[in-house]
């Protein structure tokens, strides 16, 4: 992040001269303090003078007779250039992903949360991350997401609340929420690469542009002046203005794209994961959706920018948190926002699952869910939905113990499945993963295999299902199975029935019965050929075993 450029560009000395006029405007200025009960000069000019200006020139300033006796409530006039200034570094306050800092004295390092930052730190943040900064004033700014700032100047003066921030966004995007100044020389000012902004309060953003992109300042709340070699301009609330080249002045402001209306139908903030929709935006090409601290919005915990006026997001910390949408239109300004708070509560975290497993699909259309317990549940929410995002689920069941076969067949298909464990007041936690089901109303293919005819009795066998426990076996002289010959039940894979004496065909099937009494699918049916006894004789024992 080294800036190898050493020569000031023509911006950068606009902005000095900017800056040069501003403090000595400022220094022709005086801050004022308001005198309290037991105040004294000596204590006022230990407290805010620069240590070469004793308090006698401060009584001379103010026409002081008696230096012993300050009215409460008398005003008392600091001249700007008398007072003591002092580094201010800034606190990184909220951390999401990864970013880096580097400075001439420690190089380049991982950023961390509660790190403090002095004047020549670069911030550089990742892919997925972002960065809240703290100045000394209480004034924030939020680094987004591939960005890179560099902080020119961190000064307070004294303990007068005035405070003198400056900082050079080199690229990506912030957003300044700006504590109202304090006195005369309280600045906070942004230089990107095209334009400066200041401002003495207020909240807006700033986009850096690049390649095809201009430069933007957005002013959510209060006024921001935007300024280069081209121009000046003066933003009002709901406003934005574009600097296409540091030669050009600021575009005229134009209004920011409205606040994008959110589908109530489509919202559901709790559980996750969360759904929201809305109507799209004339003008909008894509979207940016964020949640972050309710009380604290410039803490950024989720950010996405999406095509489509929809999106789901899967995990969020619990707590009580704010969703913000607003439209970005093709020069990649961003408008207004539209905001739901929302709660997340901790919750009991969701419970493994053990059947079906992942992706199985299931020749029976009413099946059984198992999962493992979570400790401190009192039971478990099964949710089946014919898409991922579960807006309307087709089955909604709870269940105390870690299985539960659902109570109502369903139509062949594809679905999807998950769980979230109840707590003790029967509220659900955080649900899984939405994993993927097919049902299929086609009949099984169990493989017959048959024994010789030993003493007159016929054998069938097929492999074990392991969810079963019992079978139920039919024999029918026609594949329709409406006259049977056998209709049985058994605890084991096989089944033994005496051999008729008339040959021909005989038809087969088998239906597994689980634990809890629920029986799928018959097989497909399999067909016999057995030869004719009276034909061949009583000691006739051959026979051909078929699959339809």
């Amino acid at each position: 992040m080294r800036n190898t450029d050493v020569r000031p560009s023509l911006l950068q000395l606009l902005l000095a001269a900017l800056l040069l006029c501003w403090a000595t405007v400022a220094s022709a200025q005086d801050w004022t303090y308001r005198a309290r009960p037991g105040d004294t000069l000596w204590d006022l000019g230990a407290r805010y003078l620069k240590a070469n200006v004793p308090w006698q020139r401060l009584q001379a300033h103010n026409r002081i007779d008696d230096p012993y006796r300050l009215a409460p409530g008398q005003d008392l006039r600091f001249p700007i250039s008398w007072l003591r200034v002092q580094p201010a570094p800034a606190r990184v306050l909220a951390l999401r992903g990864h970013a880096e800092v580097s400075d001439p004295v420690n190089g380049t390092r991982p950023l961390q949360l509660g790190m403090l930052l002095t004047i020549g730190s670069g911030v550089q943040t990742g892919d997925d991350a972002s960065v809240t900064l703290g100045f000394a004033d209480d004034s924030r700014l939020q680094l987004r997401e591939n960005s890179q700032l560099l902080l020119d100047q961190l000064s307070s003066y004294g303990a007068t609340g005035m405070v003198d921030t400056r900082i050079r966004l080199q690229r990506g995007r912030s957003s300044s929420q700006v504590t109202p100044a304090r006195g005369p020389a309280s600045r906070y000012i942004i230089t990107a690469p095209t334009a400066t902004s200041s401002v003495r309060g207020t909240l807006f953003r700033v986009n850096a542009g690049g390649g095809s992109r201009p430069a933007s300042t957005e002013v959510v709340e209060g006024h921001v002046q935007v300024g280069n070699q081209g121009g000046q301009r003066v933003i009002d609330a709901g406003h934005a203005s574009l600097v296409r080249a540091a030669g050009t002045a600021p575009s005229q402001p134009q209004a920011l794209p409205p606040a994008p209306a959110l589908l109530d139908s489509q919202l559901r903030l709790q559980p996750l994961p969360l759904l929201a929709a809305w109507q799209p935006v004339d003008g909008a090409t894509r979207y940016r959706v964020e949640v972050v601290l309710a009380a604290t919005p410039d803490v950024q915990l989720f950010a996405r920018e999406v095509s489509a006026p929809q999106i789901q997001i899967d995990t969020l910390p619990p707590g009580q948190l704010r969703l913000l949408v607003r439209a970005v239109d093709a020069d990649g300004v961003e408008g207004l926002d539209a905001a739901r708070d929302f709660s997340v509560p901790e919750g009991l975290p969701a419970p493994l699952t053990l059947a079906p497993t992942h992706g199985q699909t299931l020749q029976q259309l009413q099946p059984r869910f198992e999962w493992a317990k979570v400790a401190d549940a009192t039971g478990t929410v099964l949710q089946i939905a014919d898409n991922a995002s579960f807006v309307q689920p087709l089955i909604e069941q709870a269940s105390r113990s870690q299985q539960l076969r659902i109570p109502r067949p369903l139509p062949a298909g594809d679905y999807f499945w998950r769980v979230a464990s109840l707590d003790a007041q029967g509220a659900p936690g955080r649900y899984g993963q939405a994993l993927p089901l097919q049902l299929s109303d086609a009949p099984l293919a169990t493989p017959l295999q048959s024994d010789k005819v030993h003493k007159g009795q016929l054998t069938l066998r097929w492999p074990a299902d392991g969810d079963a426990r019992h079978y139920r076996v039919q024999i029918a002289r026609d594949a329709g199975f409406s006259h049977l010959l056998l209709d049985q039940q058994t605890d084991t894979p096989e089944v033994s029935f005496k051999r008729p004496w008339r040959g021909g065909n005989l038809y087969v099937r088998v239906q597994s019965i689980a634990d809890d009494g629920y029986a799928g699918m018959f097989s497909t049916p399999q067909q016999i050929q057995l030869p004719c006894r009276l034909c061949y004789g009583l000691g006739a024992g051959a026979l051909l075993l078929l699959a339809l």
